[in-house]
């Protein structure tokens, strides 16, 4: 009967053993997993901040490029008109004055 209860005392030993080595294993592997999420996390949130920063970049870059043409188209609307009224300026003083005086 000794033996027996000697033998169950060292299955429940070996038994003690093994479950204290499986939680240590898994806390192991948890904090594993734990840095690998955190270093995945970290080199997402890089890349996502690039793209935002490249997209932002482009953006700026094509607003510019905008602005850069209505300016300049802009300023060949006004350089037509100026050369219109140097041109035409003499005939438009006369044709009011002409239909001033008619009235």
């Amino acid at each position: 009967m000794d033996s027996i209860i000697n033998k169950l005392t060292e299955i429940e030993s070996a038994a003690s053993a093994i479950v204290q080595h499986a939680e240590a294993e898994k806390s192991a592997l948890d904090e594993k997993f734990n840095k690998k999420r955190m270093d995945f996390d970290k080199e997402l949130e890089a890349d996502t901040q690039r793209q935002i920063q490249e997209i932002r970049d482009k953006l700026e870059a094509e607003t510019s490029r905008i602005l850069s043409g209505q300016s300049q188209e802009s300023q060949d609307e006004l350089d037509a008109l100026q050369k219109e009224y140097d041109e035409k300026h003499s005939d438009y003083a006369h044709e009011i004055l002409r239909r001033i005086t008619e009235v």
